[in-house]
């Protein structure tokens, strides 16, 4: 268990230390920090829900709905209805996709040149690890605390 609480200790110190550097970025990009995850979201060019969003980054609703609003007031993105489903599809316009590529160009170089270093020392399995770490993490996390009847 000892060496087990060191990982999860030494873990938990990077995990703050990675939030805090695109925390940090985002700040001298002059944006959001949560404006620049949904930049980053919409940047590979699909459509993406205001749900999808908020569960794949872990931001809430409410927020991704005020980012949003900015967005499209700015001429970002564009809300699209596929017909079919209520929830409306978030895209990139062209103006959001230049300006997306424009604060995202030195995040992405940074974090190629950290990935490639990281990969001359250890080996792929490592991003493997680190899913399925997350995948029990989550559900360990739903089973003792998150869907727990209140006491």
């Amino acid at each position: 268990m000892d060496e087990n609480r060191d990982y999860l200790d030494r873990l938990y110190l990077c995990m703050n230390q990675i939030d805090g550097i695109y925390y940090m970025a985002a700040r001298k990009l002059k944006i959001k920090n949560n404006m620049l995850s949904l930049f980053y979201t919409l940047n590979d060019g699909k459509p993406h829900s205001q749900k999808e969003i908020s569960e794949e980054c872990l931001i809430p609703r409410t927020t991704i709905n005020t980012i949003v609003k900015e967005c499209v007031a700015q001429g970002y993105v564009l809300l699209e209805s596929d017909g079919h489903k209520k929830e409306k599809q978030i895209v990139l316009t062209e103006k959001g996709r230049k300006y997306a590529e424009r604060i995202l160009k030195d995040v992405y170089t940074a974090e190629e040149i950290a990935m490639r270093k990281t990969m001359e020392e250890y080996s792929p399995e490592l991003i493997k690890g680190l899913e399925t770490f997350t995948s029990y993490l989550r559900d360990a996390f739903h089973r003792e605390i998150l869907d727990k009847e209140e006491q």
